[in-house]
């Protein structure tokens, strides 16, 4: 370690009224680390399925996401079909190898092509399926991977994500403690992806500009069948 580098962290240790306790520390992360403590739980997310999945909509919808309500999930492929018709996009889509959205009868929409794999430059249009959505912030929670693969989230500019009512959560806690569950303790994926809302960006003069930085159109599909 430098000189300065050391410095500036014995100020910073000094600052917190911290000694040089290297060992002491490191068995404190690693507590933390074991433990996996939750943090703070708003009260507003804590309701029950039928107020969890009301609350998620509603909170995703004032992000500029919009919502469709499906009985089940084989009413997924025609719903994608709609979506894109209703923005005038071609009919085709991008997915990965997630077998939840690969077993849909998309052979009844004999006019969809779905091309499987990571995202390409010319795909105006994704579907995913996420691990869970966040009812107190209409969040998804989407982890990567071949069945879900990252570039699907920011590539395409319409992404259309498949969620389950039953995987919406009244809080993060919930959705990080099922990544465990999934995972397993200490393993995690990639890359975990929290999506709120279409991309956008206000750094210009303060004008709200969607599809900054990804899909300027967000369109989830709750499913209600388990």
């Amino acid at each position: 370690m430098s000189d300065a580098r050391a410095a500036i962290l014995a100020k910073m240790r000094a600052a917190m009224g911290r000694g040089r306790d290297d060992d002491a520390r490191r068995a404190a992360v690693t507590d933390r680390l074991q433990r996996s403590p939750r943090g703070l739980i708003p009260a507003r997310g804590q309701l029950d399925p039928a107020g969890r999945i009301a609350l998620f909509c509603e909170m995703a919808e004032k992000v500029q996401a919009s919502i469709a309500r499906l009985p089940g999930s084989a009413d997924v492929p025609a719903a994608v079909s709609d979506y894109l018709k209703s923005k005038n996009l071609p009919a085709r889509v991008r997915t990965g190898a997630d077998t939840r959205l690969a077993d849909l009868p998309w052979q009844g929409q004999a006019h969809l092509e779905v091309a499987k794999g990571p995202a390409q430059a010319d795909d105006m249009a994704s579907v995913s399926h996420a691990l869970g959505g966040v009812a107190e912030t209409g969040t998804l929670m989407l982890t990567s991977g071949p069945d879900n693969p990252t570039t699907l989230n920011f590539v395409p500019e319409h992404h259309i994500v498949v969620l389950r009512a039953a995987d919406i959560a009244g809080d993060y806690e919930t959705l990080w403690d099922r990544v465990r569950e999934i995972h397993g303790k200490g393993v995690m994926p990639r890359t975990v992806n929290l999506v709120t809302g279409p991309s956008r960006s206000a750094d210009i003069e303060q004008t709200l500009l969607l599809g900054a930085h990804g899909p300027r159109a967000l369109h989830i599909l709750v499913v209600d069948d388990v």
